[in-house]
């Protein structure tokens, strides 16, 4: 299941985070994570119990480019949203399936970088892929309502 973290929810609105200047990141993850089952009292990468980050050669955690925040007067939301975030040059030897991206704010080691949200793949990815591209959401990665 994909989550918005709770704490994310209060550093937004705290000012804490700013989705467009901000180092936002995306971190792979295989099918044992428990990204998708954590919320409460979570803040930073590292609390969470079990990350299984993708473990395959040549991974890397990828930065968001081209990263903006709309406002829709249309629909009373904004919108966050980024150029989809390509993991390329893959070994094809994760030891599980691609189930998911963790998004976070970069700013160090994972004991200070907090997190923002995990997106959950609509199908599990094989662990054999040498690239994985994720392609959000035409209206946006997050939506603030």
């Amino acid at each position: 299941m994909s989550v918005i973290y709770n704490e994310f929810k209060r550093a937004n609105a705290a000012g804490e985070i700013d989705l467009d200047d901000d180092d936002i990141r995306a971190i792979l993850l295989m099918a044992n994570t428990s990204a998708g089952s954590e919320n409460d009292g979570k803040v930073y990468v590292s609390d969470l119990t079990t990350l299984d980050e993708c473990n395959a050669g040549g991974y890397s955690r990828q930065a968001l480019a081209n990263k903006v925040v709309n406002k829709d007067d249309a629909n009373d939301r904004a919108a966050f949203d980024a150029d989809d975030v390509v993991f390329a040059s893959l070994g094809g030897d994760a030891a599980r399936n691609h189930v998911g991206v963790l998004l976070y704010k970069h700013v160090g080691a994972d004991s200070a970088n907090p997190l923002i949200a995990y997106i959950e793949f609509t199908s599990p990815i094989t662990n054999a892929a040498t690239q994985v591209t994720v392609p959000w959401h035409a209206d946006g990665i997050l939506l603030l309502t």
